[in-house]
C-alpha cells in the first residue's frame, strides 16, 4: 500500500480504481480534538491543492485542500457523527472521500520518507 501526502499534510492511497484520501496523523495531532468535519460534496470535481472541506477542531477551524485532481465519488458519512475518527484513526476509519483520479497527480506528492522530512521543516 504506498501512502502519498501533500505538502498541506493530507494523504492518498490508491483503492481499487479510486484513491482514498484524508487527513495525516501528523496534521491531526498539530489541529487537536477533531469536533466536525464538512465533508466534500459528492459529484464535485477537485483540483490538487485546492479547499475541498473544512475541519474544526477545538483550537481552530481548518480547510482541508484536495491532494489530486479528479472527482468525488464518496464521502465518509462516519465522519458527520464520530468527526473524532479523524483523531483516533486518520489512515483508517478517518478517511475523508474518495476519488476519481483524473490526471497522474498522485505523483505529484511526497512517499512516505519525504514527508517526514518535511514535517521536520516544518517543525523547526
Amino acid at each position: 500500500m504506498l501512502i502519498k501526502y501533500a505538502k498541506s499534510h493530507e494523504w492518498a492511497v490508491k483503492s481499487g480504481d479510486l484513491y482514498l484520501c484524508g487527513l495525516s496523523n501528523y496534521a491531526q495531532e498539530k489541529v487537536g480534538d477533531i469536533v466536525f468535519v464538512e465533508l466534500p460534496e459528492v459529484g464535485k470535481t477537485v483540483k490538487q491543492g485546492e479547499p475541498f472541506g473544512v475541519i474544526e477542531s477545538v483550537k481552530a477551524a481548518n480547510d482541508v485542500y484536495s491532494p489530486l485532481n479528479g472527482e468525488i465519488v464518496e464521502a465518509n458519512q462516519k465522519l458527520e457523527d464520530e468527526p473524532e475518527l479523524v483523531n483516533s484513526s486518520p489512515l483508517g476509519e478517518g478517511w475523508i472521500c474518495k476519488i476519481k483520479m483524473s490526471d497522474s497527480s498522485f505523483d505529484n506528492l511526497m512517499n512516505e520518507e519525504e514527508y517526514k522530512a518535511f514535517q521536520e521543516e516544518q517543525d523547526d
